[in-house]
């Protein structure tokens, strides 16, 4: 078995950990407090005395706008390391707004966000084993569309042609395990159908029970900035990559069935 060294235990990282050690594997992580029997961040000797002994090292820490923290701190040691695999969590808002085109690995990196354009660059250039995992929203147990409906925070928005891609926390975890046995690279993991997010709302709202919000321009849903950001983006992101070099195939392949599992 393995010894995998996460940078940032959250959400998807946890999800990857649990998937890790029901396989036998050894999984230390990374927090900002080092609680939960996690490694803080700032202890410099206990991250490098587990970047010698892994052999597989992943980061989920997301960049700030002063650049990808886990780089700056262990950029270095982590290109020297003698782990045989590393990965890293990116995003495929690193494509930008497409007006609704499909996207694979091949397009121009122009997102909004610099910072977090030059964080993926800077991972797949860091060295020769790297895998670059791009992921759409993500949904699963306890972080979905089904929790805004019960709370009564889901919106219905009247952009008729906004459509966007997702993944289920769960298709992340075997994407990110299908990799171990494939070739190093950049990858979309995201289910099989883009869809407009009313149809996510309606879907959430049938299994439920519940009523539907009402269609809504986006001023009169009163959104932050950054959910109003979120619609200013159309994108389809294509998997046929992963599909064909992994031989990963999504679990959830559509909303349907990933909304379903998370009741």
């Amino acid at each position: 078995m393995g010894k995998m060294l996460i940078f940032g235990m959250g959400y998807s990282a946890g999800h990857i950990a649990d998937r890790l050690l029901a396989r036998g594997w050894d999984v230390v992580g990374t927090s900002r407090d080092g609680r939960g029997g996690t490694i803080a961040f700032d202890d410099e000797a206990a991250v490098l005395a587990a970047l010698r002994s892994a052999t597989h090292i992943l980061s989920s820490v997301p960049p700030s706008e002063g650049g990808d923290p886990v780089l700056a701190r262990y950029g270095e040691a982590i290109a020297l390391a003698p782990a045989g695999w590393v990965g890293y969590l990116s995003s495929t808002g690193v494509y930008g707004d497409t007006r609704g085109a499909w996207v694979d690995e091949s397009a121009p990196v122009k997102g909004r966000r610099e910072a977090r354009n030059a964080a993926d660059a800077a991972w797949a250039a860091l060295r020769a084993e790297v895998r670059v995992f791009r992921l759409p929203g993500i949904y699963g147990p306890g972080r979905s569309i089904l929790q805004r409906i019960e709370e009564g925070r889901a919106h219905r928005i009247d952009l008729s042609e906004q459509v966007f891609s997702r993944i289920h926390v769960e298709d992340i975890a075997g994407g990110v395990l299908a990799s171990f046995a494939g070739p190093p690279g950049i990858y979309n993991l995201a289910d099989n159908e883009p869809a407009h997010q009313n149809r996510l709302v309606e879907w959430g709202c049938a299994l439920l029970g519940a009523p539907l919000p009402p269609l809504q321009s986006l001023d009169e849903a009163g959104l932050s900035p950054a959910a109003r950001a979120f619609y200013a983006e159309n994108r389809r992101v294509a998997n046929s990559k992963a599909k064909r070099l992994l031989g990963w195939a999504p679990r959830y392949p559509t909303f349907r069935e990933g909304l379903a599992a998370c009741r």
